[in-house]
């Protein structure tokens, strides 16, 4: 992964968050360890997606003036590692049978089933070691980052519910995006602003709105792009039939309901001193994940 750091930006946000996952996949690696397994875990996280949560939880940090840049650090590594270990495991045959994953095989398909289930389980493990692993941090605010962490992967509203809702006869609509998909945007911005010293409460609004958001316009893409452009299946809540937004709310209806999401997820952002910074780069991120209805019209 040497490599990796080499190439890497200097002095930019998304360079900053490619070297701290760098720094904690670096923890898996021993010459003791399974050569297949290490593998398939540096393969899951590397090279990576838009990192978009864990740019959420440093640009939160920022903005309330990050005065323990290791922490946030290890945070932001932390939650990504959470979120490549469910794409693992979202992508295995018994629950979407995903061929694809960011534009190339999914992990079973590249190294087999059983590496696929032990690659998730370890980046699990990974990510709450990589939240341990800061000597200087203020324990505190280590264990609340732990706690918040926790809270929003496993059980009753992390995205493990959200998973588990899929196997359920009755969906809750509500809390079935809330956990699948909020839950790991809740704890960006939550884990942002403690790893900063700031009060997780107030944070819970803006990473529910964000990940409101990102289900609408996923739901969104899921209908109208191709595979190729996904870098991932395409079709799958219909395959599914699974809950979703354009189905409740039309292509028009969902694409109105995004953007007054993503209105509301600006307004509600917490004052702080980088506030006009954290509400640019909210901004950004909406015009990035916005699709454009009126250029797909034959869907």
């Amino acid at each position: 992964m040497v490599h990796i750091l080499k190439n890497l930006p200097k002095n930019s946000l998304s360079g900053r968050i490619e070297a701290a996952m760098v720094r904690a996949v670096a923890l898996s690696g021993s010459s003791q360890a399974p050569e297949k397994l290490l593998s398939a875990l540096q393969y899951a996280t590397f090279p990576g997606g838009a990192r978009i949560r864990p740019t959420i939880l440093t640009s939160v940090a920022m903005a309330c003036a990050d005065d323990q840049p290791e922490l946030t650090d290890a945070a932001a590594a932390a939650l990504e590692l959470i979120h490549c270990a469910s794409l693992v495991h979202d992508d295995l045959p018994c629950f979407d049978n995903a061929d694809v994953r960011r534009g190339k095989p999914t992990v079973h398909r590249g190294y087999s089933e059983p590496l696929a289930i032990l690659t998730g389980d370890s980046l699990i493990v990974l990510a709450f070691e990589a939240l341990s692993s800061v000597p200087s941090a203020d324990p505190a605010r280590s264990m609340k980052l732990v706690q918040i962490l926790a809270h929003q992967t496993g059980m009753p509203n992390g995205i493990c519910a959200g998973q588990g809702w899929e196997s359920e006869e009755k969906i809750d609509l509500s809390a079935y995006h809330r956990s699948k998909t909020g839950a790991l945007f809740v704890a960006a911005t939550q884990m942002g602003a403690v790893a900063a010293g700031q009060d997780a409460e107030q944070w819970y609004e803006l990473g529910a709105r964000i990940g409101e958001a990102f289900q609408v316009a996923d739901d969104l893409r899921d209908v109208m792009f191709s595979e190729e452009e996904l870098g991932k299946p395409a079709g799958q809540d219909i395959l599914h039939e699974r809950p979703n937004a354009v189905s409740e709310l039309g292509l028009d209806g969902a694409q109105s309901r995004l953007k007054d999401i993503l209105a509301g997820a600006i307004s509600s952002i917490p004052s702080c001193p980088g506030e006009a910074q954290l509400a640019q780069m909210v901004t950004l991120q909406a015009k990035k994940i916005m699709p454009d209805v009126k250029t797909r019209s034959e869907v």
